[in-house]
């Protein structure tokens, strides 16, 4: 089973977890990434997501297809945040489970470094003194 959702509503692990569900499954990985309140030694005010949401969704399916196939594990949920988000929110979770901890961990690492390289979503920092685009490409 895969889950991709592009959103605006705050996001839910509890909610995440329980798509991933699995009574089969004997290992659960997550990542949560949220807002920091300071990057490069600058105080961070919020952040605002950008996204063009079909092809988005659909560059982030196709990584959830490829760890599927790579790594051999049966659910992944990935939930990402558009809009405003400030610290402390979380901007994209990802759970992966399946039967065995070493495939459900290094498919968690393989979807979200592979989404910050290819996947276009864009992020602005607002910042007290000014902004700043952030590639979404490393």
């Amino acid at each position: 089973m895969i889950d991709i959702q592009i959103t605006e509503n705050p996001l839910s692990i509890t909610g995440c977890l329980g798509i991933a569900q699995d009574l089969s499954s004997g290992g659960v990985a997550t990542f949560i990434g949220t807002v920091r309140n300071i990057t490069k030694n600058k105080p961070v005010v919020r952040l605002e997501y950008e996204c063009y949401k079909s092809m988005a969704e659909k560059e982030i399916r196709k990584i959830a297809d490829q760890a599927v196939s790579l790594f051999s594990v049966r659910n992944i949920v990935v939930h990402h945040r558009t809009g405003i988000l400030f610290p402390g929110d979380a901007a994209v979770i990802i759970v992966v489970s399946d039967g065995h901890r070493d495939a459900v961990f290094d498919a968690c690492r393989y979807i979200i470094d592979t989404i910050k390289q290819t996947v276009p979503i864009w992020k602005k920092e607002i910042f007290e003194n000014g902004e700043e685009w952030v590639s979404a490409h490393p």
